[in-house]
């Protein structure tokens, strides 16, 4: 699946002269979809399960960074 965070990361971090990592992107689209279904009185399916998604993205690239 989704493996475009890197390059994502690359070009804020070149456009702002920023250092957010690829697990601190992860980590803001998790915090996103959060957000988004707590607008909500009822849960948002589609930002539950792309939260799951998001935060075994987060722990994958936050666990890569022991290396």
């Amino acid at each position: 699946g989704e493996r475009s965070m890197g390059r994502t990361v690359a070009a804020f971090n070149a456009i702002t002269g920023r250092e957010l990592t690829e697990a601190e992107g992860m980590l803001l689209l998790a915090i996103l979809k959060m957000v988004r279904d707590r607008q909500r009185k009822v849960p948002h399916q589609d930002s539950c399960e792309d939260l799951i998604a998001y935060s075994a993205l987060y722990a994958e690239a936050r666990l890569s960074e022991r290396t």
